[in-house]
């Protein structure tokens, strides 16, 4: 098969954000006296969008109650967004890959769960302009991954179907959502997670590099 198409998970797969997502939650945690949490179990935290990340580090007490959750959430966004390029950058050797998927006019997009502010503001500072052709993140009225949607409104515009479009990720969400969009999934180990978790939720090929893909994995030059 011919692959025509690629989509990007952003947190774990293009870039290395952890220590950014990390500090800006313990530093939301610390303003309120709440305990915080080593750097490595964000790792497990993130992937799911903000409020559950904010659901995941809270006590208890407090992630059960929605309106302090809400509150809580619009802090680490603003203390993020001001701090989201201290630490965060691509990974060693995407840019390759994106610049050769690009020279194969290969169309490319971003599907993340992360907020749409912020996945723009990453992409705009550390990536060229318009390599992407679609970036989109969490936002109102459009179901957060696994749930296929925001994939297959992408596939749509580019004019391709789940059969011939790449997915890439680094989580089991990723993983899932490839395969709800019945898309190829291309699990990346280098991110967060583990290659146990990637296989275990229906990975069809494992990168240990980026530009390993053009060896596993065949696109079609437009």
């Amino acid at each position: 098969m011919k692959y025509e198409a690629a989509i990007f998970d952003l947190d774990g797969t293009l870039v290395d954000s952890l220590d950014d997502l990390a500090d800006s939650a313990n530093a939301t945690l610390h303003a309120h006296g709440f305990p915080e949490h080593e750097v490595a179990a964000y790792r497990y935290f993130v992937g799911d969008g903000s409020r559950k990340l904010i659901e995941r580090i809270l006590p208890k007490k407090h992630a059960e109650d929605a309106g302090f959750v809400d509150a809580f959430m619009a802090e680490y966004k603003n203390f993020y967004a001001e701090h989201l390029l201290h630490k965060t950058k691509p990974y060693d050797g995407i840019m390759d890959m994106l610049e050769e998927l690009r020279r194969r006019r290969i169309p490319m997009a971003i599907c993340t769960n992360k907020h749409q502010n912020a996945a723009e503001n990453i992409v705009e500072a550390l990536f060229p302009h318009n390599i992407f052709h679609e970036i989109i993140g969490d936002q109102d009225g459009l179901p957060r991954k696994p749930d296929p949607q925001k994939v297959l409104y992408i596939m749509k515009k580019f004019g391709v179907t789940g059969a011939n479009t790449a997915y890439f990720g680094d989580t089991n969400v990723d993983m899932d959502t490839a395969r709800n969009a019945k898309t190829f999934a291309v699990g990346i180990l280098w991110g967060f997670r583990p290659k146990e978790e990637l296989v275990a939720h229906g990975a069809n090929v494992l990168l240990a590099h980026p530009m390993e893909l053009f060896k596993k994995v065949t696109f079609a030059k437009q």
